[in-house]
């Protein structure tokens, strides 16, 4: 089953930092869902002046249990990156 993640940034002073030092891991743990299939694609959401605040990601899983206990390990969540995540079912009509 696919669902699109929204994932958006905290918003007080330290949020940027917060990314930055969690990214590296973020992304090595975004490049095993990808190989794994789990991952369809990610894109991190930007400001008007193109800073980072968010993510949205287009993963499959096998249901919403699935997706939320990747959610929990992904180091964006641990790290406390991620503040307001939703999630959708979805279906991708276009690959």
């Amino acid at each position: 089953m696919q669902f699109l993640v929204t994932a958006r940034d905290g918003t007080d002073p330290g949020a940027p930092a917060r990314r930055q030092g969690a990214r590296e891991a973020h992304l090595a743990s975004s490049r095993q869902l990808k190989e794994d299939g789990h991952m369809l694609f990610g894109a991190a959401l930007l400001d008007d002046a193109g800073n980072m605040i968010g993510s949205a990601m287009l993963v499959e899983f096998p249901d919403r249990a699935a997706v939320d206990a990747w959610l929990t390990r992904d180091p964006y969540t641990t790290e406390g990156v991620w503040k307001e995540i939703t999630v959708a079912p979805c279906r991708v009509s276009v690959r």
